[in-house]
């Protein structure tokens, strides 16, 4: 690496929001000209419970014509209820609304899934992330 003199290079566990924010800025700058859409906004689907407690839910965001789901949350006694197909059917529809073609999803092979081969953004691109039993085997039971 040939950084100029004076300047380092640093890893930060904690960066700044304001060192985040930076990183989006100077990359949104740059993408504007190859992107048809380069609007980003988040976008959020809920259930709430009377007091306003969110029981399940979908945050994501919506950039470069793709919706980025970034966590996706049903509580152990809601699940198998259809309530997490709905959360993604809804937000794909905002998505598609602002122009989205395609929604983007990580996710751990154990969670859910039985569910994500079959849902609605089983066409998209799903990311399942397969850890080894050992890179988990002091956090499971």
């Amino acid at each position: 690496m040939d950084l100029p003199p004076g300047w380092h290079l640093s890893i930060e566990d904690r960066p700044s929001p304001a060192a985040r924010n930076r990183l989006g800025r100077e990359l949104g700058t740059h993408n504007r000209t190859y992107l048809r859409n380069a609007r980003w906004q988040w976008l959020g689907v809920f259930v709430r419970k009377p007091d306003g407690d969110i029981a399940a839910g979908l945050a994501g965001s919506t950039y470069g014509d793709w919706l980025f789901i970034h966590d996706l949350w049903v509580r152990a006694d809601l699940r198998r209820r259809g309530i997490c197909q709905e959360l993604l059917r809804l937000a794909e529809g905002r998505a598609r609304e602002r122009g989205c073609h395609s929604a983007w999803l990580d996710t751990f092979s154990f969670q859910a899934p039985e569910f994500y081969p079959n849902s609605v953004i089983a066409s998209s691109a799903v990311s399942i992330i397969r850890p080894t039993s050992s890179e988990f085997s002091s956090r499971s039971g």
